[in-house]
């Protein structure tokens, strides 16, 4: 049963999403003044009037009832103060139940949305709500929310391996920031996106060029955008071969950016500094343990499934390096039997490992595997990454062919399946 006053503010609010005057959604079937008071709360609505101002909006008359969970703008404001789980299950009941609702309030639930699959892991779940949001931004005219929306779904589309699209929407995003002239948190949440989709891409000089333009963006600043800054150029002057360079920028973020701030991106830059020694020449194992060994105790407090995987992930290359290939195995197998919640790249990281031991244990099957990862990469535009595929399988044969020559005394002494070092290509 419909109750006032609840109807009428309903009703209020969706006369108002479709542009209607009152007068208007009254049609002839119904007096301006009997609708105001039904808005007013003053009258209780009857079935006929229920259904002729349902049909009127394109609605059903169940559309009038309030969402179990309230309204959108409340779910939103028990998530921006809880930050919960229940919270956001209350958002997404409230924006399924409130089409009609402000685009911008609705922009609003889907970047909390969105945030929410990314932290989790699921980049497939996170685009369905980014893509909707940058239709929203559009619609709603703001560029702010344009930029914010492109911004995120690149990043996005670049966890799942789509870099054509990806740098589409960064690029996009981009000249919108600096043709309207945006804030510097704007500026540089592009920058950070464009800069890893260029080197994805293989574009090493682009991705440099606007590396250094960010850097000198967030001068002078530690916070988290200034952190993320310091790791994406730690990423680009990995690539370029430069593993001082690299060493120093990330050892940098280390060093100033307090966990405070943003727990999981500390995490994420002692994972990402743990990977850096494994790829940098020569590998330091040492050092990326030591890494491996800070990290740990951090997920007891922000564990997710995407760092689970990832801190795994990073133990099973290290045990691969280090010649512990059984313990490699075991932790591959500890990955398989969970859903990923990983990037395209660290996804087919895990694929190269697993193919490397298969080869290291005389299975050709895993060079015709790492050859196909190669392939599916580069048909993905995914350059810098399909260099990277190649070349270990160029090593692996290689490798291969000296076990079958050499004595073996020499072969004893092969390193056949650690990952190679790594001094033009790698990923922090």
């Amino acid at each position: 049963m419909l109750q006032q006053p609840a109807f009428g503010r309903r009703l209020r609010k969706l006369r108002q999403a479709k542009g209607l005057s009152q007068s208007a959604l009254a049609g002839d079937g119904m007096s301006t003044g009997y609708l105001s008071r039904l808005e007013s709360g003053a009258r209780q609505p009857t079935e006929r009037a229920v259904a002729h101002l349902a049909e009127r909006l394109g609605l059903e008359p169940a559309d009038f009832e309030e969402p179990a969970g309230g309204s959108l703008a409340h779910a939103l404001s028990l998530v921006a103060s809880t930050g919960s789980d229940d919270a956001l299950e209350t958002l997404r009941e409230a924006l399924a139940a409130e089409a009609h609702e402000a685009p911008v309030l609705r922009w609003q639930a889907l970047w909390q949305l969105a945030r929410q699959r990314r932290v989790q892991g699921d980049h497939i779940g996170e685009r369905e709500y980014l893509e909707e949001l940058v239709r929203l931004g559009d619609e709603v005219g703001l560029t702010e929310l344009r930029v914010r929306g492109l911004t995120r779904l690149a990043r996005c589309l670049r966890s799942l391996g789509e870099i054509p699209a990806a740098l589409d929407a960064a690029i996009t995003a981009h000249h919108l920031a600096r043709d309207s002239a945006l804030g510097v948190e704007d500026r540089a949440a592009v920058l950070l996106a464009l800069v890893s989709v260029e080197a994805e891409a293989g574009r090493m000089p682009d991705a440099r060029a606007h590396a250094d333009e960010l850097t000198v963006l967030v001068k002078g600043r530690s916070d988290t955008l200034w952190a993320e800054a310091m790791w994406t150029a730690a990423a680009v002057l990995l690539r370029q071969g430069d593993n001082a360079a690299a060493q120093a920028c990330l050892e940098e973020a280390l060093e100033k950016f307090s966990s405070n701030e943003d727990l999981v991106l500390w995490l994420r830059l002692r994972l990402a500094a743990g990977r850096l020694h494994l790829q940098k020449f020569p590998p330091d194992p040492e050092a990326a343990e030591r890494y491996v060994t800070a990290a740990e105790p951090a997920l007891a407090f922000v564990s997710t499934p995407g760092l689970r995987q990832e801190l795994t992930a990073l133990k099973a290359d290290l045990a691969f390096l280090t010649a512990r290939y059984d313990d490699a195995r075991v932790l591959l197998g500890e990955l398989a039997r969970e859903e990923p919640r990983m990037t395209y790249r660290d996804r087919v990281r895990l694929d190269i490992l697993r193919h490397q031991l298969r080869i290291l244990s005389g299975d050709e099957g895993g060079v015709q595997g790492l050859r196909a990862l190669a392939e599916e990469a580069q048909a993905d535009a995914n350059i810098d990454l399909a260099a990277e595929v190649w070349r270990i399988l160029a090593e692996a044969l290689a490798q291969s062919q000296l076990q079958r020559t050499s004595t073996p005394a020499e072969a004893s002494g092969s390193t056949l399946g650690g990952p190679a070092p790594v001094q033009t290509e790698g990923r922090v």
